[in-house]
């Protein structure tokens, strides 16, 4: 590291400073220490043979500052602090209207915790700072070379803390200080931001001095008043050693936190090994070239610094296995404000000092020639020419430090114009603002340009003023009048990526969708109508924006009229279309695949490997396939990993979900195909055995609700035949309900009607528990829940919902209204949320039992209060049937072949009694049945 001199320029400053400690601080030591260092870093800064350039991260004086540096020395090497693996996305940047982000962006974790997934990291630039000119410069100027130190985006998460607590810086400050909610607020995600010259005071008291003495609200408002407006017109050597200060402060000012010095230290080892390496393979002359970084870095401390320094090379982790992506997405101010705290219209209001700052001085700054929006080729690029003539280095530091404010005259015509113009503005947001609003606000901000002892009004003064004066009380609108403010004073400016600097992705989903006759690169939303009928080109179109519909936020493509569902495809669609609006999120589908449907394909094979899969997750991304996908194979595996996740689960937490999924599934398949895909038997196959496993535990655990149970055993049921025709045994469900001793009321209720169900349990004897439980004083109390308990049994036993009308309306009837009616909004929403689809059912039943007219309904007897017992069947004689059968045996033959039962037709009399008859004869009942469907003629020859 360099060491200051004994002497130099600032011996002057430095005896000054030293002296004020002395003078006013209670320990001078340590104060005079402090400032000593800051001039002893300038010092050493600025003594450097490569010419170090500090910034500030969107600023217009740094950006102005660049420009007449680079004019004056055209170097041949331009060093700049920003990731290095993100140079080659820098050439793009000439398509693109600015504010845009160089992002990079990994899903596949190979090195890094796979909890911070997926890694997104982005650079936003805006045309008023002083990296974009110096981009510019070096791509338009030919035999100028850029080269960017910075650490990789893979060292950004590899130095971070690998705690299980610990998160990625970035994604945890996104939005939670400054910026305005929107779309145009969260176009950066949740990304880590990196930006050039981070210079914001460490400690919070700093911060908190500077902004009550400077009389301001927030650190961008300060540092516009204090920083901005005296360095736009200073000169070169000025520019840089107040910006090293200012480093230099902030620098020694922060707090003690080892990991954070630690890793600001290393990036700054980083880099000077970096420009090392690249000045040692390349031989140019130091003189030649221009190190751009961070005011803060340019006050550097480590023993790296500098060229002159023998320190050891820093030695570089490799990268991991993480495979990186690189694009530009799409930026906006409100965006940068939100991800790096600034104050909301901070950088607008840079932007609007940016463009008046160009006028008053009439440089020509650096621009692309294929930028769109851009103006003319910078004038006086011409060739390049010989470095500066190094001069000798003179303390400016004093001067500036000493100096008072520029007096700078009101700039009456420009504070009457944003007078003028917020009023109009106001009106047409619905607010009832005049004339007479327009001076109050116009003498207002003279006065609080007053008050905070400021020569001319600011736009931060201007903009509450305005707020004073025209808002009052209420907002009429969406956007109040800061926001109007912001608006006028330069808007909030949305970048957006041009065609050719898009993925390929990106680009194949606009040649796509062309047919629909829509401009998408507007960031309006359009109306596009699809007759699927009337075009059949537009159907591959409908196929894509469902796929995309899948893909991206639900406000980018959002289906008006036409649905895509199991099975169905409408005819006619209408959606409405905002994918300029959303260029990013498009951007990043072009980071995961080539096409869409290749991102579809990986997302649903994620879905169902991830950690956090379910049986019902996995049908669920079946469906999908099925609706989005005409991809068999596709289904082929993901249903295998549905069986398999469901042989894994322990729980039947969403049994709900896996019955109402199976069976739209098994509706789709019955409509569709000729037989169901082998996934599927091996699926119900599965599932049977699995639920009749664990039915006797969920009927007694108190985590499983009455909703799962019943949903179990609605599979059971409902997939019985079928499970029954692949080879599972009944015996095993009867017996898993003869195991279950449930004691919950609801589920004993569930007990009951799958007994009743399997034939254990005759309605009789069902009808005669519940009237014992209302015959019982102790029961009574909780009835209800035994009723819950019978409704959610309507869908494992759907036949019962007559039963069920009957036991509600004798529950009605005779339940006390103490206990009745507490319990009936239980009722509703029980129903509500966890029972929508019994309630049709119900209400289907009830209208068949109760009369379907008001005056009836006194005279209404219920059905079950006239039930008698059904009476004997008569014994007759089964003669005739006998015979019939015995004449005729072919039918039962056949029968009799299925059944597996050999010669059951061996007689043993001269009358042609068999074993069938003599079965016939003491079994009557079916022979009584079928003897009444033959005529009557039929029953009379056959007698004898």
């Amino acid at each position: 590291m360099t060491a200051p001199t004994a002497g130099g320029p600032f011996v002057g400053l430095r005896q000054q400073l030293t002296a004020a400690a002395a003078a006013f601080a209670d320990s001078p030591d340590t104060l005079a220490g402090i400032l000593a260092g800051m001039v002893d870093d300038v010092d050493r800064a600025l003594a450097v043979p490569l010419e170090i350039f500090p910034v500030c991260h969107h600023s217009p004086a740094s950006a102005l500052a660049m420009v007449r540096r680079l004019r004056e020395k055209q170097p041949r090497v331009i060093y700049l602090e920003l990731c290095e693996d993100l140079q080659p996305l820098l050439g793009e940047l000439g398509n693109c209207r600015l504010p845009v982000a160089v992002q990079a962006f990994a899903s596949e974790l190979d090195g890094h915790p796979s909890e911070w997934g997926p890694l997104s990291v982005v650079a936003p630039i805006t045309e008023a700072s002083a990296e974009y000119q110096a981009i510019v410069y070096a791509l338009e100027t030919p035999g100028v070379e850029l080269v960017l130190v910075d650490r990789s985006t893979d060292h950004v998460f590899q130095w971070l803390p690998r705690a299980p607590e610990a998160q990625p810086e970035g994604a945890l400050q996104m939005g939670v200080e400054g910026g305005r909610p929107g779309d145009d607020a969260a176009l950066h995600g949740d990304a880590v931001g990196v930006e050039i010259g981070d210079l914001r005071p460490g400690f919070a008291e700093l911060e908190a001095y500077l902004l009550h003495h400077g009389k301001v609200r927030h650190w961008s408002e300060w540092w516009d008043q204090y920083v901005e407006q005296p360095l736009a017109e200073a000169d070169h050597d000025t520019y840089r050693q107040v910006m090293v200060l200012i480093g230099s402060l902030f620098r020694r000012l922060r707090p003690t936190r080892p990991e954070r010095l630690d890793r600001d230290e290393d990036r700054e080892r980083y880099m000077w090994t970096r420009m090392r390496e690249h000045l040692a393979a390349s031989g140019v002359d130091p003189g030649h070239c221009l190190y751009v970084c961070g005011a803060f870095h340019a006050a550097s401390q480590v023993e790296q610094f500098g060229l002159a320094s023998d320190a050891p090379a820093y030695e570089i982790s490799p990268r991991t296995g993480t495979r990186w992506r690189y694009g530009l997405i799409p930026s906006s101010h409100s965006a940068i404000e939100t991800q790096f705290g600034l104050a909301p219209g901070s950088v607008s209001i840079a932007a609007a000092t940016w463009t008046k700052a160009l006028k008053r001085s009439g440089l020509v700054p650096f621009r692309l020639d294929g930028q769109r929006g851009a103006r003319a080729r910078a004038r006086g690029r011409g060739g390049r020419g010989a470095a500066a003539p190094a001069t000798g280095l003179t303390d400016r530091l004093s001067g500036f430090l000493a100096a008072p404010p520029e007096l700078t005259g009101l700039d009456e015509a420009e504070l009457r114009g944003w007078c003028v113009d917020i009023v109009r503005l106001a009106r047409r947001n619905g607010y009832l603002a005049s004339t007479a609003d327009a001076i109050a606000v116009y003498e207002s901000s003279i006065l609080l340009a007053g008050l905070r002892n400021r020569t001319r009004p600011t736009p931060y003064d201007f903009a509450d003023a305005a707020v004073t004066c025209i808002e009052k009380d209420v907002v009429p609108g969406r956007r109040d009048v800061r926001r109007l403010c912001e608006i006028l004073l330069g808007g909030d400016r949305v970048g957006q990526v041009g065609y050719e600097a898009l993925p390929p992705l990106a680009r194949d989903v606009l040649e796509r969708l062309r047919p629909l006759g829509l401009d998408l690169e507007k960031r309006t939303v359009q109306r596009a109508l699809l007759d699927l009928h009337a075009d059949s080109r537009l159907a591959p179109c409908s196929d894509l924006l469902w796929i995309l519909r899948y893909l991206l936020p639900h406000d980018a493509i959002r289906p008006i009229m036409g649905e895509r569902r199991l099975g169905h495809r409408s005819i006619q669609e209408s959606w409405d279309v905002a994918l300029g609006r959303h260029q990013r999120a498009l951007i990043e589908l072009g980071y995961e695949g080539v096409t869409v449907e290749q991102v579809l394909e990986q997302r649903l094979r994620r879905a169902v490997r991830g950690p956090q899969a379910t049986a019902a997750g996995a049908l669920a991304a079946i469906e999908d396939a099925i609706r989005l996908l005409d991809s068999p194979r596709l289904v082929d595996e993901l249903g295998a990993r549905a069986v398999e996740l469901l042989a894994a689960e322990r729980t039947v937490d969403d049994a709900p979900n896996v019955l109402r999924r199976i069976r739209r599934l098994l509706a789709h398949y019955r409509a569709t195909a000729t037989a169901l895909p082998a996934w599927y038997e091996a699926f119900v196959a599965a599932g049977y055995t699995h639920y009749c496993t664990l039915l006797p535990s969920a009927f007694v655990d108190e985590q499983a609700g009455v909703r799962q149970v019943g949903a179990m055993l609605g599979f059971l049921f409902s997939m019985e035949n079928l499970a029954l025709s692949l080879g599972c045994d009944r015996t095993q469900l009867e017996l898993a309900v003869a195991q279950a001793h449930p004691e919950a009321p609801a589920k004993v209720a569930l007990h009951w009607t799958a007994r009743h169900q399997l034939g254990l349990l005759p309605l009789a004897e069902l009808r005669a528990r519940c009237a014992e439980l209302l015959a019982n004083p102790l029961v009574v109390p909780i009835f209800p829940q035994y009723l819950s308990g019978f409704v959610q049994a309507l869908d494992p036993v759907p036949g019962l919902a007559s039963f069920v009308v009957e036991l509600m309306s004798t529950a009605f009837a005779q339940l006390p209204d103490p206990i009745l009616l507490p319990w009936l909004p239980t009722l509703i929403t029980t129903l509500r949320e966890h029972g929508s689809e019994l309630v049709p059912l119900l209400i289907r039943e009830a209208a068949r039992t109760f009369p379907g007219a008001l005056p009836a309904l006194d005279t209404w007897v219920p059905p079950w209060a006239t039930t008698t017992p059904a009476p004997a069947p008569p014994v007759v004689s089964a003669g005739p049937v006998v015979g019939l059968l015995t004449d005729h045996p072919e039918s039962v033959d056949a029968i009799a072949t299925l059944l597996g039962c050999a010669n059951p037709w061996r007689r043993h009399d001269q009358l042609g009694r068999t074993e069938v008859a003599a079965l016939l004869t003491q079994h009557p009942d079916t022979a009584v049945a079928v003897a009444d469907l033959l005529p009557a003629g039929s029953r009379t020859s056959r007698q004898g």
